[in-house]
């Protein structure tokens, strides 16, 4: 993002289509689309709620929690990347349910405009969301954006590391387990919708922990990719490493057996809810007060994410370049398209990585967002489509609590 858009709120973005949903006061809510028409990929993203500068969070803050903040709970949240973000008021049950249907359909038939197809020729939707408003969410909204039943719809519950974890699953066909449907596999060369969405102003609205209140707010995006055409899978990597002291502790509001045994080969349920809905379920360690979502502090995030993210990007640069060798390729990665935790812990990774010989570009772009879980990898990806060309390989790299890693290196366009 330019430095002069820094302090700028989304909603005040030059090519964002703002309207209210009546619901409630009314919520505003904001889209902007983006399409390239060299590599045919395209899609929108947006947040709804009221935008909340670093100066005016903390009065909000104060009333969710009905107390005042200690000047020493107060994060300096420009130094983390974040200048603004997105909240809601405080809604009922059913007010939230209608709300983020709404949201959500509105933000999948914008997608399918922007990338000039019908909504009847959408044969996958994969959505990464950390806490579901409701167990049917993804075939709802895709029911509301007119997209057929039979399309195969995948809802992806593995907290930031969401969006991410669907696009790999949609482009890698080795992720597949026995007795599974190998959703790469069923949607190679099919129009498909892969994104994120995050309602973290409901999800964090009971809580008291300060650090989180002040992180996240609501985000969302989605894109149009024809896997296997218009983006083609290199390599990857998809990890997963029990956060047992529970330093980014999140309560599962979806399905999951809850194994005792958090050694056991996956911490991933595999649920294939109806014929066209497949539920996948990470393993969290959840609050023991019931709370959403609990934090060890800024530094346990770092622990939590630095050293097992540096090693799994490791591993997948490695495999990169010997698949690059192998081909005779000279390929390099043009563009990291990372999971915006905070500032500092990208900023982190990246040195570790350098020391490894490890280097690419990884812009922070999402100054005007704050932290929004699984969608933040695709609306930075959207803010840096307008400069990639046909050709390009980009590394994806998400992360999230539980923790589960999903990183990997495509090719736009099958060139």
């Amino acid at each position: 993002m330019s430095e002069n858009l820094r302090n700028v709120s989304f909603y005040d973005r030059p090519n964002v289509e703002k309207s209210i949903i009546p619901i409630g006061e009314g919520v505003p809510i904001g889209l902007e689309g983006v399409y390239s028409a060299e590599l045919g990929i395209g899609g929108v993203y947006g947040s709804w709620g009221q935008s909340y500068s670093n100066a005016t969070l903390v009065p909000f803050v104060e009333r969710r929690i009905g107390a005042p903040l200690n000047p020493g709970d107060i994060l300096n949240l420009s130094d983390l990347g974040f200048d603004s973000r997105q909240h809601i008021q405080d809604l009922d049950d059913a007010e939230h349910l209608e709300l983020e249907l709404e949201v959500g359909a509105r933000l999948l038939r914008r997608a399918i405009q922007v990338c000039g197809w019908n909504a009847s020729e959408v044969e996958g939707v994969l959505i990464g969301m950390s806490g579901p408003v409701s167990y049917d969410y993804v075939s709802r909204i895709s029911k509301m954006a007119g997209i057929p039943e039979s399309a195969l719809k995948v809802s992806v519950h593995k907290a930031c590391d969401g969006s991410m974890g669907g696009l790999h699953l949609a482009l890698n066909p080795s992720l597949s387990k026995p007795g599974d449907v190998n959703i790469a596999e069923e949607l190679r060369g099919k129009k498909v919708l892969v994104g994120g969405i995050e309602g973290l102003s409901r999800f964090t609205s009971g809580v008291k922990d300060k650090n989180a209140l002040q992180l996240f707010g609501n985000g969302m995006g989605v894109l149009g990719v024809i896997p296997n055409e218009n983006m083609k899978f290199l390599v990857g990597k998809s990890f997963e490493n029990y956060d047992e002291e529970g330093l980014l502790a999140v309560r599962m509001y979806y399905p999951h057996s809850r194994p005792e045994d958090t050694s056991s080969e996956s911490l991933v349920d595999v649920i294939q809810e109806d014929a066209s809905h497949i539920r996948i379920s990470g393993l969290m360690h959840e609050p023991d007060d019931g709370a959403s979502i609990e934090m060890a502090g800024l530094m346990g995030m770092v622990k939590l994410f630095v050293r097992t993210g540096v090693q799994v990007v490791e591993d997948v640069y490695k495999e990169y370049h010997a698949l690059m060798e192998k081909v005779h390729s000279s390929k390099t990665i043009t563009t990291g398209v990372v999971h915006h935790a905070n500032y500092k812990i990208n900023a982190l990774k990246a040195k570790h990585l350098s020391k490894l010989g490890i280097e690419y570009p990884m812009p922070w772009l999402l100054h005007d967002f704050g932290n929004v879980s699984a969608a933040s990898n695709v609306i930075s990806f959207l803010r840096q489509l307008p400069n990639i060309k046909l050709g390009d390989h980009i590394m994806f790299d998400g992360f999230g609590a539980g923790t589960y890693y999903d990183v990997m290196a495509v090719q736009m366009g099958n060139s």
